[in-house]
């Protein structure tokens, strides 16, 4: 994991520098995640392409401004977060919003991400940050927009809640 974050603080430094090929290796390597991140904050793939669309016109144009190449993932996480937020005002003023949540839980796997699908979508990006992606508190705290104990706050509620919801998955069960 050091190595991968050793080469995209490379990679982030040349794309700085206005190196096309290191940028596009950001994107291929980062575009998916960040439709990803976009798409469990939204809960809507139309609107998730938009905002990382969004998000990645931002990320070009704040590149040259970047101070540390190593915080390059957190700060595009960040960036794609902020997009994702503006996306939620202009859903609420227009209409309630209802995350998505499917309904359908499968064995074992199958049932963590459903029972992660039922958190509350900050919480749900919150655990995919830290666990899936591996991101410290720090940079999830970044990624977030928000300080580090609100990250440590959701993670231990979002921990309570999925206890709960794979409780009740195999209450179910028996």
């Amino acid at each position: 994991m050091q190595k991968d974050k050793a080469y995209i603080a490379y990679l982030a430094g040349r794309a700085r520098l206005n190196d096309l090929a290191a940028f596009e290796k950001l994107v291929q390597h980062f575009g998916p995640r960040l439709f990803a991140h976009a798409y469990r904050l939204l809960g809507h793939r139309e609107e998730a392409r938009d905002a990382a669309q969004e998000a990645w016109v931002e990320i070009t144009r704040g590149l040259p401004k970047l101070r540390d190449d190593s915080a390059f993932m957190a700060w595009a996480y960040r960036i794609t977060s902020r997009r994702c937020a503006r996306q939620i005002d202009r859903n609420v003023k227009a209409r309630a919003f209802e995350a998505e949540m499917p309904e359908a839980a499968f064995e074992e796997a199958g049932s963590v991400r459903a029972a992660i699908a039922r958190l509350k979508p900050v919480q749900a990006a919150t655990i995919r940050l830290f666990y899936l992606e591996e991101m410290s508190l720090r940079e999830v705290a970044l990624a977030m927009d928000v300080p580090t104990g609100t990250v440590k706050s959701r993670l231990s509620q979002a921990r309570t809640d999925l206890k709960s919801h794979l409780k009740g998955y195999e209450n179910a069960k028996h």
